[in-house]
């Protein structure tokens, strides 16, 4: 009997220390998470700007910021006068290499050649014919420009003029040109001084004015302008107008002082191409004041109405 009772209180003396063990090898106790720190009110409300380090400017004390300027309020700096370029390869190969890179983006020469009317015109049973037409050189400010118009009928031109003029460009839609005109028909012929401006007016309307100084002492003046409806992609109707003036009376040439004669037309185009437009259309054209008597006097007619067929092209 002694012996069961020193049994069970040497196991639990070895059991006591088995347990202890066991429990300093369990896990601690879980822990609340750390709160986040709080952003302080003076780094929230900072502005994003004063974040970035100033950049220094000569006259302003470190950290003194340079407010930015109002949206279109500054001048656009000036265009530079020195390449860095030259600084390694000869300036005379690099000016010709400039040269060529201006001529390739936009200064190249340019010519053109273009019908704007050529057209056959049935009027009162009488069959007649009408051209305008110019062609030009140069460059997007500079040009030659060469211009005819006049009209014709049975088997003769009635009247007819040539232009040869120096246009330069003021803005990007307006030239402004001088030369000469030179009437061959109707006899005597005719030479004037010629000053005109060309202009692209708002909505695409093309218009013209010109003064002719003559050297018989005669002053003209012409007044034109179109524009062009576009129905679809390549039908397009152009109404235009023609007015011309004088200073004085002409009876050699039938030219009557103030309006002398007007022309109001509708063409109706297809483009094929752009560059090759057939057209239908109509004209209305009458003399007035002293251009009226004289059309009268040589039995022609004050106002006629023609129907008309013809091409528009260009190369």
């Amino acid at each position: 009997m002694n012996r069961l009772i020193a049994l069970a209180v040497l196991s639990c003396g070895l059991s006591a220390p088995a347990f202890a063990q066991h429990a300093d090898h369990a896990p601690p106790p879980p822990t609340a998470p750390p709160k986040p720190a709080e952003a302080s009110p003076k780094a929230h409300n900072q502005d994003a700007r004063t974040a970035v380090a100033p950049v220094p400017v000569a006259g302003l004390d470190p950290g003194e910021r340079v407010p930015p300027p109002d949206a279109g309020s500054d001048d656009p700096p000036d265009a530079p006068t020195d390449f860095p370029a030259d600084a390694f390869y000869p300036k005379a190969g690099m000016d010709r290499a400039r040269g060529i890179l201006n001529g390739e983006h936009g200064g190249m020469l340019q010519s053109k050649i273009m019908a704007n009317l050529l057209e056959y015109q049935s009027r009162n049973g009488e069959g007649g014919y009408r051209w305008e037409g110019e062609g030009w050189w140069g460059g997007d400010i500079d040009r030659l420009v060469i211009r005819s118009e006049g009209t014709g009928g049975a088997g003769r031109v009635a009247d007819a003029e040539v232009q040869a003029l120096y246009s330069h460009a003021v803005g990007p839609y307006t030239d402004v040109q001088v030369g000469l005109r030179h009437d061959l028909n109707p006899t005597p012929s005719r030479t004037f001084l010629a000053l005109g401006v060309r202009s692209l007016l708002p909505y695409q309307f093309d218009a013209g004015a010109s003064v002719f100084i003559s050297d018989k002492g005669q002053v003209l003046g012409r007044l034109e302008g179109s524009y062009d409806f576009l129905l679809t992609q390549r039908l397009a109707l152009q109404p235009r107008a023609e007015f011309n003036f004088a200073a004085k009376d002409d009876a050699a040439t039938g030219t009557g002082s103030g309006l002398s004669d007007a022309e109001l037309g509708l063409r109706l185009r297809y483009e094929i191409r752009r560059e090759f437009a057939p057209y239908i259309g109509v004209s209305w054209v009458r003399s007035f004041g002293g251009a009226a008597n004289f059309a009268k006097a040589a039995g022609e007619k004050v106002e006629t109405t023609s129907f008309l067929i013809g091409l528009r092209a260009w190369y």
